[in-house]
């Protein structure tokens, strides 16, 4: 029996997307890609970030921890995903859905805090350009992500230990390629009125707070922009928030179209496909969005990989 689990329940069945053998193959090497992808696109970011002194800000620090968060994010979920497919088992043991609840919702926290964070910094470096170095120093860029993980951690944290007073019956099947809290709260055999309260109301605080401020700062850059006389200065100072407006609408959107989607249809196998949206799509994205739309990640990208042509290959003699 699974500490905190008083049902002797040591295991459960993630039921994926599709229990059709032929199509497994496919499903495996289109998130098998997607992984590769996002693993690939990411740390080619935070190389980047490292690499290149002129990369050395608040803003690209701020990115650099958002790429190796969502690295984080989506090999919480894939990799077991992946293993079940190739192995032909939809296993996972009490112990590891809870570890994959708690490491999943504190990276999709410190991926909602880093959004909000960022949001931040452009307010700053738009409303209050000559006071940027001053205000957004080292020492707050840094107290700012280490509060976003406190916050995440301990909101993770408190969920989790709700999970584990949850019972189970019978029912272990999980309509889910990961182990999603609420679906675990609705196979649940007892009254589960104090989990729901907890998910949904910390839900909205931890989803809600950092949206208010991003609504909040982007209010401010708006009115700021507006106030430029020239066009080529507010199109300077626009295009600076552009990958930023893209991510923070790609995030919320997906996010948003996931609890829609599952409270109209009421069905979770479509509740399962929505969900790679915002666990799996977006991570993969947006290294394309910081990459494609951004002058400075594209030239630092160039600078990397002409770093490693003119070594060469390393000749042991």
């Amino acid at each position: 029996m699974d500490p905190g689990n008083d049902t002797g329940i040591s295991e459960f069945l993630l039921m994926g997307f599709s229990e059709e053998p032929e199509l497994q193959p496919l499903i495996f090497w289109l998130f098998l890609s997607m992984y590769l992808i996002t693993v690939f696109g990411n740390l080619l970011i935070l190389l980047a970030v490292s690499s290149d002194s002129h990369l050395h800000t608040p803003m690209y620090f701020f990115l650099a921890n958002l790429s190796f968060v969502d690295i984080c994010f989506t090999s919480t979920t894939i990799p077991k995903m992946l293993w079940n497919i190739q192995t032909q088992s939809k296993v996972i043991t009490y112990a590891g859905c809870i570890t994959q609840i708690y490491f999943f919702i504190t990276f999709a926290g410190m991926d909602d805090f880093l959004l909000s964070v960022m949001a931040y910094d452009r307010f700053v470096a738009i409303c209050h350009p000559l006071q940027y170095t001053v205000i957004m120093n080292p020492r707050l860029c840094g107290l700012l992500v280490l509060v976003s993980w406190i916050m995440s951690v301990l909101y993770s944290l408190l969920q989790t230990l709700m999970a584990f007073r949850l019972s189970f019956c019978t029912e272990v099947e999980i309509p889910h390629f990961f182990c999603e809290l609420n679906q675990m709260i609705q196979l649940a055999c007892p009254d589960t009125f104090l989990n729901n309260m907890v998910l949904y109301f910390g839900g909205m605080l931890l989803a809600g707070g950092p949206f208010i401020g991003i609504l909040y700062s982007y209010s401010k850059i708006v009115s700021s922009i507006c106030g430029i006389s020239s066009a080529q200065g507010k199109y300077k100072a626009f295009s600076t928030c552009v990958s930023h407006l893209s991510v923070v609408s790609l995030f919320y959107c997906t996010s948003l179209g996931v609890y829609l989607s599952s409270a109209v249809t009421q069905s979770s196998h479509s509740s399962a496909i929505s969900s790679v949206m915002y666990a799996a799509v977006t991570p993969m994205l947006n290294p394309f969005i910081y990459s494609l739309r951004n002058r400075d990640i594209k030239e630092a990208l160039l600078r990397f990989s002409g770093m490693i042509a003119t070594k060469g290959p390393i000749v042991l003699g």
